[in-house]
């Protein structure tokens, strides 16, 4: 086995033990784990593939599009979980089964609008932006529900749930306390009728508290693949 398959096996034993041990939730519950891909080379996309990873994500469309077609014999799910420019929802929405960075009611429109026909609905979730920072991508926790309210009377869209990138910690009661506010967002839509199902919450460095406080998508970068370069500067885990 590769060693990003040894990598995918530890991670997957990892989540299923943090299942087990969590008084807060069910071991039937199921955590998906979503391979973050930016920056790595389709060499590596493929060996996780072969070693059993399907779902993908990617931050940067234009490097995204190019490995699709690069790996087009593949079976991949792609997700794109990176901030959305008005101008490139249309090839987001014809070329991705997921999207999970909506944070704004322009791009939900535009996703909608440009979704063809012939593929089932794009499934979205929200980013949710629970500290309601100016500088923070995601929508603020006063606007979430008109947002969540719009998304699904969109016929070519699909809302599944919410996602959110917390200030990054090392301490760990402060990972639980940022994702216990996601999951606070969530259970709300819930209490309030919407049929939701994902909590896409949780990346290298924080995923197990994450599953402690509900995700059932981790998004795992650095940790599978190992650490990214960009020219010389080499990208921390926690951003991964």
């Amino acid at each position: 086995m590769t060693t990003i398959g040894n990598r995918l096996q530890d991670i997957l034993a990892i989540i299923h033990s943090t299942i087990s041990a969590s008084q807060y939730r069910s071991a039937s519950q199921s955590v998906q784990l979503l391979a973050v891909s930016k920056a790595q080379t389709s060499q590596a996309i493929r060996e996780a593939y072969l070693a059993g990873q399907t779902m993908f994500g990617e931050n940067y469309l234009q490097e995204a599009l190019d490995k699709q077609v690069q790996l087009n014999d593949l079976a991949i799910e792609w997700h794109f979980i990176g901030p959305i420019q008005s101008n490139k929802t249309q090839l987001i929405a014809q070329n991705f089964a997921w999207v999970h960075s909506v944070d704004r009611l322009k791009i939900a429109q535009r996703l909608n609008d440009a979704r063809p026909a012939n593929l089932a609905p794009l499934q979205v979730c929200i980013q949710v932006n629970t500290s309601n920072e100016a500088s923070k991508s995601g929508v603020s926790t006063n606007e979430l529900e008109a947002l969540a309210t719009a998304i699904v009377k969109m016929p070519r869209l699909k809302l599944r749930g919410l996602m959110a990138i917390p200030e990054p910690s090392k301490d760990y009661n402060q990972q639980r306390s940022q994702f216990k506010q996601v999951r606070e967002c969530y259970d709300a839509l819930l209490a309030q009728g919407f049929a939701l199902d994902t909590l896409s919450i949780g990346m290298s460095d924080d995923y197990q508290a994450a599953i402690e406080e509900g995700s059932t998508i981790v998004r795992i970068g650095s940790a599978l693949f190992g650490a990214r370069t960009y020219g010389n500067k080499t990208l921390a885990p926690e951003l991964t």
